[in-house]
């Protein structure tokens, strides 16, 4: 059976979906350290010190912290991006000169991943600034930049409504922008790439769950070594805006470079890194495995 374009929105959706569920569900306790590291450098020697003074200071539960948030970040992000991605893919054809059923080169499909995260950044913004904030909430109230009161997913939103309007859910959309257009062109070829590798010869939809876990990796390593830096700063922006107006993109990165270092641009990446195999791998796993079943079922009527 010929699906039709909102059938088929409807099930890459929904495949982003459970992509971005898995992806939270195995990464979150190493996106907690990441952002921890990328906000406050100063207080963390590094990796293990973070894991240690985070556990001893509010225990396991600190390492889940945005968890809520980041579902729904997550959730939302995949959702949109896959769906778009499908509809990206059809408009790279049109504009390449392909037939509708033709497949796209590697290249190709990685312009149109990266097409289809501009979409997606609008809906990670607002989600991945309340998760950022909760991330953060213990060393922002330590430092005694915010009262000790904000410490709920509805107490941080209510405080930014307040604050800054809706508006002010799109802290950070520039830097967001910035690293997910070019960062998912990475993302989307790194796991091409890597299936054209392993599939030797043979069609990439005959790869086994190993392969495409460890495709998935390689696509999470290529994602955050080009946005590392971008990141850093995203999340600067979006954690300290909460107490009061934090400079843009230009301007705290300039900040951070000449009170701090370029290396503090990198603080956090071995925490990343640690997380891009497990996180990025169930991604796709959850993605193409959810997505055939739904093809499959589709075909049958």
């Amino acid at each position: 059976m010929k699906s039709n374009p909102v059938i088929q929105a409807a099930i890459d959706l929904t495949a982003g979906a459970l992509g971005g569920t898995a992806c939270v569900l195995t990464g979150q306790p190493f996106d907690t350290v990441k952002v921890k590291m990328q906000t406050f450098p100063a207080l963390y020697k590094g990796f293990t010190d973070c894991c240690l003074k985070t556990y001893s200071q509010v225990g396991l539960r600190g390492f889940y912290k945005g968890t809520g948030p980041a579902l729904m970040a997550y959730v939302a992000e995949n959702s949109v991006l896959f769906m778009c991605y499908g509809f990206c893919q059809q408009f790279v054809k049109k504009v390449v000169g392909l037939d509708k059923q033709a497949k796209l080169s590697d290249l190709q499909t990685a312009t149109a991943g990266s097409l289809a995260s501009g979409f997606a950044a609008l809906a990670l913004c607002p989600t991945e600034l309340v998760k950022c904030r909760l991330q953060t909430m213990h060393e922002m109230e330590m430092s005694g930049k915010i009262a000790k009161s904000h410490n709920t997913v509805w107490s941080v939103m209510k405080g930014i409504l307040r604050k800054d309007g809706p508006l002010g859910f799109y802290h950070g959309l520039s830097s967001t922008l910035l690293q997910e257009v070019p960062g998912y062109f990475f993302f989307f070829g790194g796991y091409e790439l890597s299936r054209s590798f392993l599939a030797s010869g043979r069609s990439k939809d005959e790869l086994g769950p190993v392969s495409l876990m460890l495709s998935g990796g390689i696509a999470g390593i290529c994602l955050w070594l080009v946005i590392f830096p971008v990141d850093c700063i995203k999340s600067r922006i979006q954690v300290l805006s909460m107490s009061g107006k934090q400079a843009g993109f230009i301007g705290t990165l300039l900040s951070i470079v000449e009170s701090e270092g370029i290396t503090a641009l990198y603080s956090g990446l071995t925490a990343t890194m640690i997380r891009a195999f497990p996180a990025n791998g169930s991604l796709f796993l959850a993605y193409e495995y959810s997505r055939k079943m739904m093809m499959r079922q589709l075909d049958a009527y």
